[in-house]
């Protein structure tokens, strides 16, 4: 059975809600919503994003899911049998809902881990490089997560799910995740209790260290919650939007590359070879001489603080997991 990909309809869609958040943040109250420098840059990434994913996106729909699919799920007496025993699941209406359920369960894992691999996040920061959360960072997607991302989705189609219906999945997961990112719309009720919404992802692009490596979730939020990453929005925290290590610069391939030639510099620091492989494959922020600290490192130092409130502001500060020198008031929360 064929589908179409829904990212085919839906990327007219995206450049006309930037359109219409654009034109109503410039005519209403706020007017500094939108950079138009840091805007161009987004839409010029995005469009390549789109390029590449759409030959990409085929090879890996076609080929890998294929493959992976008809290895694990031959056909036995004409039937697709999966190689534990049980029948390939056809296109009820509920296998749609539980491939949707396994596909959220892979973006999680997959985002989570963007945040936690240091090679991942140089091909990740790119969506969090603005300073600026609005329709148009949505779309400031990093060209080398392609590359990678079937991997943590290769065992939907081993379990029998049909390759077709996963790329739909994951449109529908693109698709949801490209509204996310407004301004405009309040915290949800008890809607928030299940989804994942516009205001926990707001969560999840603050560089506030009480935000860092929140929210990876997809649709819903019981991942997050499960496994220990949920963090509810604080009204009366001020977010700041972006990464300690920004690209400072508008062009696209900057953008796109800065966070590699800053592991490069970091690999060149030691002669140690493991520690050139955590500077690879480590957390972000990891170094070998605590010049710079992960986000678990901080967070652990600033419990110490509280605990000893005389002495937070003593010594110097500690760096950003990614390199930039944490405000005071991110440590006082």
């Amino acid at each position: 059975m064929d589908f179409t990909n829904p990212l085919v309809y839906g990327v007219p869609c995206f450049l006309g809600l930037i359109l219409l958040e654009l034109t109503y943040s410039k005519t209403g109250d706020k007017k500094d919503l939108y950079e138009w420098k840091d805007l161009a840059s987004s839409l010029s990434i995005g469009v390549g994003s789109a390029v590449i994913a759409a030959l990409l996106k085929t090879v890996s729909a076609i080929v890998i899911f294929n493959f992976v699919y008809d290895v694990f799920n031959p056909e036995i007496n004409g039937i697709r049998t999966n190689i534990f025993g049980w029948a390939a699941f056809g296109y009820a209406w509920y296998i749609w809902i539980f491939c949707q359920l396994a596909d959220d369960f892979s973006y999680y894992w997959f985002h989570r881990q963007n945040h936690m691999i240091r090679f991942f996040w140089a091909a990740h920061i790119v969506h969090h490089s603005s300073h600026n959360f609005n329709l148009g960072t949505a779309v400031r997607n990093g060209w080398f997560t392609i590359f990678y991302k079937p991997l943590f989705y290769l065992w939907i189609p081993a379990v029998g799910f049909p390759p077709e219906m996963v790329v739909v999945c994951l449109g529908i997961e693109a698709l949801w995740q490209f509204q996310l990112h407004s301004t405009y719309v309040p915290k949800l009720g008890f809607v928030e209790r299940v989804f994942n919404t516009h205001t926990m992802h707001q969560v999840h692009h603050a560089k506030n260290l009480q935000y860092m490596d929140k929210n990876h979730g997809g649709f819903l939020n019981i991942f997050d919650k499960m496994f220990g990453t949920w963090q509810e929005l604080d009204d009366d925290i001020e977010i700041e939007y972006g990464v300690s290590t920004p690209p400072n610069s508008h062009n696209p391939w900057v953008v796109l590359t800065h966070e590699y030639s800053n592991i490069w510099n970091d690999m060149k620091r030691s002669n140690n070879w493991w520690h050139k492989f955590m500077y690879v494959f480590g957390p972000p922020g990891w170094s070998h001489n605590g010049s710079t600290k992960t986000v678990a490192q901080m967070r652990k130092q600033l419990r110490e603080n509280e605990k000893e409130p005389e002495n937070l502001i003593s010594e110097p500060l500690p760096e950003h997991g990614n390199g930039s020198l944490l405000k005071e008031s991110e440590l006082n929360g």
